[in-house]
């Protein structure tokens, strides 16, 4: 077939300080697959790198979730250099957790270069902050590893606080929780 199914979804463009968040492009693959390959990134995320055709899949599967659910996962990209160093955004993974059936999950997960320089923090409040304007009413909810101490504090400063502890595929697992945060009203002139 020469044309897709459906027209390409437009993912916003968020900007933050020092980050621009963008939609994923076939581009991206490269940076993304040496990101996932990284046993470091994925210590506490699935305990080991993956594979060249597991990193495709997840790739597919953040451009699936913005064209079957108008949300879906951002490359984060450095203002200054344009360089790729990270991914962040809202899923429904359909994970085996009743806890999270019916939550977006916000998630994470940044290059070992972009490590310790507040890009985590960053970009989750930025997606944060679309969230509350994309699903005003719902929580949201995030999974962490429990010895993942660096996005526990993420989680932390962008409101999310633990809900539960449980395992997760036979490994011990925090649930997170964040509610939405009303509009501000607009002061009377």
């Amino acid at each position: 077939m020469s044309r897709p199914f459906h027209a390409p979804v437009e993912v916003p463009i968020l900007e933050s300080e020092r980050l621009k968040l963008r939609g994923h492009g076939l581009d991206d693959f490269i940076h993304s697959a040496a990101m996932w390959a990284d046993p470091e990134v994925t210590r506490y995320i699935g305990g080991k790198p993956l594979t060249e055709e597991e990193s495709w899949a997840r790739l597919l599967r953040y451009v699936g979730h913005w064209s079957l659910l108008g949300f879906g996962y951002w490359v984060v990209e450095e203002k200054t250099t344009g360089n790729f160093i990270g991914e962040v955004g809202f899923a429904d993974y359909k994970r085996d957790l009743p806890a999270l059936k019916g939550l977006p999950e916000i998630g994470w997960v940044f290059s070992s270069q972009a490590s310790g320089k507040g890009y985590a923090t960053e970009a989750v409040r930025a997606v944060v902050a679309w969230g509350d304007a994309r699903f005003p009413s719902a929580r949201t909810a995030c999974i962490i590893n429990p010895d993942n101490l660096a996005s526990i504090r993420v989680a932390e400063k962008c409101g999310y606080r633990q809900s539960q502890l449980t395992t997760y595929k036979a490994r011990p697992t925090i649930m997170f929780v964040r509610d939405p945060h009303p509009p501000h009203p607009h002061p009377q002139l």
